[in-house]
């Protein structure tokens, strides 16, 4: 366990050491203030012991540095108000030369097992890093139908409310922001317990626990205020539901969130009595949409997707998007019996199918770039399954 003595008095490194009863497996590292910017990786997972004599506001400047790292205090004398602010700025102890060896030994039991369950978290996170299933800033899930699964089985299991955000640009805004602008707007504003996942580029799923809709509702304005561009969100409850269920509610009410702003054509709220005109008038949305969405998903990831071939073809009656490898086919195809809705059929080679239906005015190319981009990443995932 690493553990970090930082103060202006070099008398203080030898007055303190025998207190702490160091193991073998102790690592101890002394520096003063003024070197704690080249020696800040030092304080990650370790406990750090701060001799604050002369040093009392640089030494709330490095616990508010630092928060998260065990920390105890070492004061002159028992100055209430600076007491009070250490513990506000996150420290676990505070000492002064009154302090029995005993206590000070006291103080160091859960401060010690603070930093090693720290130090077993980052062995966890960087096996998640190395296995892509979470970002290297550790902070964004990857692979979000694995974690949905397990937390919305939780969240039903202990009755938690819970809320789904779907998080996205419009088609011009995402080209203005830089790379991971949002999420890291995002993780400054929301809590620890919640959960960013990452779905394509520039798009996310947040999942707030503890929270309604309303609530959601007001932190994300507030989000909203500190991103440049306009971004949209799509809110829904997960109380009861499915993975593949709520994903599918908010990516709609993302969608008609962007679609809100725009001036579209309005075809889909006229009401036709001439039923060939209206066919017509479906026919025209659909080569509109999906003809574009599939062409250009298919342009993405030609070069991407090596050893597989994909292929897009448009026939009366039904869309079919479709990928194939060696072991494994995956068909994503529309059909519109009727004109009345909108049916999507995705089926895997080794995954049960499954269909998302749409109402007709649902439809639109964010919302189909979504479950294409969705359809790609199982087939990805399913021949990395059967090549392991």
């Amino acid at each position: 366990m690493r553990i970090v003595l930082i103060s202006d008095d070099s008398d203080f490194f030898e007055y303190i050491s025998p207190k702490l009863m160091l193991r073998k497996s102790d690592e101890l590292f002394k520096f003063s203030f003024d070197s704690i910017p080249e020696k800040l990786h030092l304080l990650k997972s370790a406990v750090m012991i701060i001799n604050s004599e002369n040093s009392e506001d640089r030494t709330l400047e490095l616990l508010n540095l630092s928060k998260g790292t065990p920390s105890i205090i070492f004061a002159y004398n028992e100055d209430e108000n600076f007491r009070i602010n250490v513990y506000k700025n996150g420290a676990l102890g505070y000492a002064t030369p009154l302090t029995s060896d005993e206590e000070i030994q006291a103080k160091m039991i859960p401060a010690l097992a603070i930093a090693g369950m720290l130090e077993k978290s980052d062995r966890y996170r960087e096996v998640l890093v190395k296995t892509k299933l979470v970002t290297p800033n550790n902070e964004v899930f990857l692979d979000y139908n694995t974690l949905l699964d397990e937390e919305l089985a939780r969240i039903d299991a202990m009755s938690i409310p819970a809320v789904l955000l779907a998080i996205s640009p419009d088609e011009k805004t995402k080209f203005l922001l830089q790379p991971n602008q949002i999420e890291t707007i995002l993780l400054n504003n929301i809590r620890k317990n919640d959960i960013l996942m990452n779905y394509a580029a520039n798009k996310y799923f947040l999942l707030l626990y503890n929270t309604d809709p309303d609530s959601a509702q007001k932190l994300w304005e507030k989000i909203c205020k500190n991103i440049p561009q306009k971004i949209y969100a799509g809110i829904a409850n997960t109380v009861g539901k499915k993975r593949q269920q709520v994903v599918n509610e908010v990516l709609n009410k993302l969608h008609r969130a962007i679609n809100y702003e725009k001036s579209i054509s309005g075809a889909e709220d006229k009401i036709f009595n001439n039923f060939k005109q209206y066919r017509i008038d479906f026919d025209k949305k659909m080569n509109q949409i999906v003809t574009p969405v599939f062409y250009q998903i298919k342009q993405k990831y030609s070069n991407k997707l090596f050893g597989m071939n994909i292929n897009n073809e448009s026939k009366e009656g039904y869309n079919l998007f479709s990928i194939q490898c060696r072991n494994c086919i995956g068909n994503f195809k529309i059909t519109s019996p009727g004109c009345s809705k909108i049916n999507i059929d995705i089926s895997l080679t080794k995954t049960p199918a499954k269909r998302v239906t749409l109402e007709p005015e649902e439809l639109e190319a964010g919302l189909l770039e979504d479950l294409l981009e969705q359809f790609i990443e199982e087939f990805k995932r399913e021949v990395g399954n059967d090549n392991s």
